[in-house]
């Protein structure tokens, strides 16, 4: 969208493919998991603008029917309000099928032009002194953030986070362009080569009926593109999460056959690395047994006053860790989506609790223990029944 367009001087005019009087409403409610029944725009079809007069004449408040028009029905609306929409596609859409490169390549190459002005004599201070370094952590934040927006299976915010990945994109390679290293044009064949080079069952004649054979076609092509690597465990990358990367050593040892026979062998493993760690932190690999419940004495926590106990003590917690993630892996279960799966909703419940104690009329710190677990399984239980 223009940026002149949020100030809602112009309007587009859709063309929905039926005269269902609900579909305004479904449009601009697009994006909401209640609404079941979803109208949708056609693939094609086609967007014009009016001028900003006869606009505020046809959709003085938001999208209005031109009652003008029988059939297709034709939906107006402010720009600022359809920016915020997420646009169907038509449902005899076919899955694979490539966007529509008129709409698409003037905007990619008006978001690169944009990219480009920033960083430019005349463009912006900010983006101007910015390096491949200084940006890496916009671009884990705006990962994360789009990880986010996935699990809220909120449509807008999905396309608005993928925007602004793709921004990363975009602005590393400008940066790179301007450092004379490499440019978009590049970053895109480069892509577009791998993907057609690692998918010879689809490109090309070689046979893989199930995923396991993709997975394994995927690792040969890889080993031949990069054949000075001396190790399995090369090009995994450092700054990966430590859970992460974790699955993926084990991935890239079992990829040679270096795995339990038994996935069921791992609980075995956690066990012992469990009694190991024990001995680090209670002197006996008999792990004390002692009741999860708040209705208890509090114990203070001692700190480990010996460097080289606590050192061994991480040493032991990290290989149970890395059985859980070796776990994970075999189950199919990403560790660390997991683990950013249960931190969210820990801090749903935590935050319910907060809000309980609040509607009590009590600090947190007045509140006791057995106050807040009541609440904390108050929301738990919401949670299952679906009511929050």
């Amino acid at each position: 969208m223009p940026e002149f367009c949020i100030k809602g001087t112009e309007h587009w005019i859709i063309d929905l493919p039926s005269g269902d009087a609900t579909g305004a409403g479904g449009l601009l409610a697009m994006g909401s998991k209640n609404n079941e029944k979803k109208p949708f725009v056609r693939r094609f079809t086609t967007l014009s603008r009016v001028p900003g007069d006869a606009a505020e004449r046809l959709a003085k408040k938001g999208a209005i029917w031109d009652s003008r028009i029988k059939l297709p029905t034709r939906l107006v609306l402010p720009c600022f309000i359809l920016a915020s929409c997420v646009v169907m596609t038509d449902p005899q859409h076919v899955p694979g099928t490539a966007p529509n490169f008129d709409l698409l390549l003037p905007e990619f190459e008006r978001l690169c032009r944009v990219v480009a002005r920033l960083r430019s004599p005349d463009g912006c201070p900010w983006d101007r002194q910015q390096t491949m370094q200084t940006i890496k952590p916009y671009t884990l934040e705006e990962t994360y953030e789009l990880l986010e927006a996935i699990d809220s299976d909120d449509n807008a915010a999905i396309q608005e986070e993928l925007g602004d990945v793709l921004l990363q994109v975009i602005l590393d390679s400008q940066i790179a362009s301007d450092e004379s290293r490499f440019d978009l044009s590049a970053v895109v064949r480069g892509i577009a080569d791998k993907m057609v080079r690692r998918h010879p069952h689809v490109f090309g004649d070689t046979a893989a009926a199930t995923t396991d054979d993709v997975r394994r076609n995927w690792q040969v092509l890889k080993q031949q593109e990069k054949p000075t690597r001396q190790s399995q465990l090369e090009g995994i990358p450092v700054a990966l999460p430590e859970l992460a990367r974790a699955a993926r050593i084990t991935a890239r040892a079992a990829a040679v056959g270096y795995d339990f026979p038994d996935r069921r062998m791992l609980f075995d493993k956690l066990t012992e690395e469990l009694a190991e760690l024990s001995v680090e932190l209670f002197g006996s690999a008999e792990i004390p047994q002692i009741a999860a419940t708040v209705e208890a004495d509090r114990v203070p926590d001692s700190a480990m006053s010996d460097p080289g106990a606590k050192e061994r003590a991480e040493s032991e917690l990290g290989d149970v860790l890395f059985v859980l993630a070796n776990i994970g892996r075999r189950w199919g279960i990403n560790p660390e989506e997991a683990l950013r799966k249960s931190n969210a909703k820990f801090s749903r419940r935590f935050q319910a609790i907060e809000a309980a104690i609040k509607a009590q009329g009590k600090t947190m710190k007045e509140a006791s223990i057995v106050e807040m677990e009541e609440a904390y399984q108050a929301a738990k239980t919401r949670e299952k029944q679906g009511l929050q």
